[in-house]
């Protein structure tokens, strides 16, 4: 019994002690000085921590926006997208929500590529930017906004104009044709689509010429086959 009473102490005096957690205040504190001084990697792993021991509390609201923020800050767009989201999706009722979504415009704002490559950044910035407008009118980054959704319909369409030349210089005059009807139907105030206005005609008479060239079994697609 003597030697079991001695295994057992020894046993708890090697029991590794569980660390002891600083109060979420204090984490807080902490997190929100070194994102003054903009420390953001160490700001970002006090946020977090807080997040993670303290779902619960009021702190842990604002964590998460602020992990949100550093992301952005640093350019890292990709990453903070889906933070603002997660916001979103849990405090749908906090007065910050028309910040976030307009933050997540934001990301796609800045990820946007040029006229030449794919759009989908841009559209998924307009979406928001949009959505934004709908939901929250009278939100404060009223002006910005609308002169970003102006800025981004004009790179569509630029990419639209793009295409559409595109085509026709590979001697695809229906699909030039059409590219240019949508660009002037879908962005009709936009420099872009007066350059496809005075493109149109020209483009309609060689896809009139390519579809009767198709019927008589004339065009052929780029390995030398008939186009049906």
């Amino acid at each position: 019994m003597f030697i079991g009473v001695l295994v057992f102490l020894f046993s708890c005096s090697n029991t590794p002690k569980r660390e002891k957690i600083p109060k979420v205040s204090v984490i807080f504190k902490k997190a929100e000085s070194a994102y003054k001084n903009k420390d953001f990697l160490t700001a970002y792993a006090l946020y977090k921590k807080v997040r993670d021991f303290y779902p619960a509390s009021p702190q842990a609201i604002i964590a998460l926006l602020k992990m949100a923020d550093i992301k952005f800050f640093e350019g890292n767009y990709a990453e903070a997208i889906p933070l603002y989201q997660e916001f979103e999706e849990f405090y749908p009722t906090n007065p910050a929500v028309p910040y976030v979504i307009f933050q997540i415009a934001n990301c796609y704002y800045k990820m946007r590529e040029s006229a030449d490559r794919d759009q989908s950044f841009t559209k998924k910035a307009l979406e928001n930017y949009q959505r934004l407008l709908e939901e929250y009118p009278h939100n404060p980054y009223l002006s910005l906004v609308k002169r970003r959704i102006k800025a981004l319909k004009n790179l569509l369409a630029e990419h639209e104009l793009y295409v559409a030349r595109f085509y026709f210089k590979m001697g695809y005059y229906r699909a030039a044709y059409n590219r240019l009807l949508f660009l002037i139907s879908n962005y009709p105030n936009t420099k872009p689509a007066k350059t496809g206005k005075k493109l149109l005609y020209t483009y309609y008479k060689k896809a009139l010429i390519e579809t009767k060239d198709i019927q008589l079994g004339k065009k052929r697609d780029f390995w030398g086959a008939p186009v049906p």
